[in-house]
């Protein structure tokens, strides 16, 4: 979660070849970032980042090449379409991002939204991260800042419908906890780039201004995700499979502030890694939504927060 992308640009102009903008992007409806379709230095550069992954990929049978196929670019983060391990393809799909990413700005502490009306729109990209069709909301299901930092939106589309029309499947979100050292890809629609590296470890509570998120992801060094790429897929590479959302990172090395999240372990130790990212697991959420569908927190298993 950090500073708006309009933000960002106007630091890279003025920085030139500095450093690059933060992770996540502000929440405004309006005003914030740019088309869904980045412009073509933008997308020359991620097409060498992507074909530098693949090509890594090929090196080391273990790693999967992921791509773009079924993530989404919003209006000012990025985001994917998934389903949950046991959703059928008549089920009406959804898309996740990130909490803070929602067209209303960010949730507060403890304020959890459900079944909200939306009509967004979200652009769907197939495999080389071009864009294939707008699709839309039919309303927002699920989305929070507290513990974790998640949105799921429910489409007026079916997985059958958009397999049919565009030959696009969804992601799967796994629902088992993810394991430390774990091989991941994080591939952003807004940016059409995605960034390869480890998962480091866990973060028992990580902090950032008025928000805490619980058991959250740290990346190693090398996902140095930027502005607009909150709410993208977190991938496992040998599974292919979904284990976390991209949410923040600490950007300046400020304690526990506003785009300077802190580790806070199970003694209260606050700790502090400048230019590391983070990112919030979803193993959690397919207890929460059955058949259909449809969201129920008071489902067996289910331990999202409750409004």
């Amino acid at each position: 979660m950090r500073k708006p992308l309009a933000a960002a640009f106007l630091a890279l102009a003025i920085a030139g070849a500095g450093a690059a903008p933060a992770t996540a992007a502000d929440a405004a409806p309006t005003g914030v970032g740019k088309a869904a379709d980045a412009g073509p230095a933008t997308s020359a550069v991620s097409g060498v980042v992507a074909s530098v992954e693949q090509t890594l990929a090929g090196l080391n049978p273990s790693v999967k090449a992921v791509n773009f196929a079924g993530t989404v670019a919003l209006s000012n983060c990025s985001g994917s379409v998934v389903r949950m391990p046991d959703s059928a393809s008549d089920d009406p799909a959804l898309v996740m991002t990130n909490g803070h990413c929602l067209e209303s700005g960010f949730p507060g502490p403890g304020e959890v939204l459900v079944d909200k009306a939306s009509s967004r729109t979200f652009s769907l990209l197939n495999a080389s991260g071009s864009r294939v069709a707008t699709l839309r909301a039919a309303k927002l299901a699920y989305g929070t800042m507290t513990d974790t930092d998640v949105a799921l939106y429910q489409l007026t589309t079916t997985y059958a419908q958009i397999k049919s029309a565009y030959n696009i499947n969804p992601l799967t979100l796994s629902d088992s906890h993810p394991v430390a050292g774990t091989a991941i890809s994080i591939p952003s629609g807004y940016w059409k780039r995605i960034y390869s590296c480890s998962i480091d470890g866990f973060v028992p509570t990580l902090k950032e201004g008025d928000w805490s998120w619980k058991d959250s992801v740290r990346y190693t060094s090398a996902c140095t995700t930027i502005g607009g790429t909150s709410g993208s897929p977190v991938v496992d590479q040998a599974t292919n499979q979904v284990v976390a959302v991209n949410n923040t990172g600490n950007e300046s090395g400020e304690r526990c502030t506003v785009n300077n999240p802190c580790e806070v372990d199970a003694n209260g130790t606050v700790t502090v890694r400048k230019g590391i990212n983070y990112a919030q697991q979803t193993y959690r959420i397919p207890a929460c939504f059955g058949i259909d569908n449809k969201l129920d927190l008071y489902a067996s298993g289910c331990a999202l927060p409750k409004p």
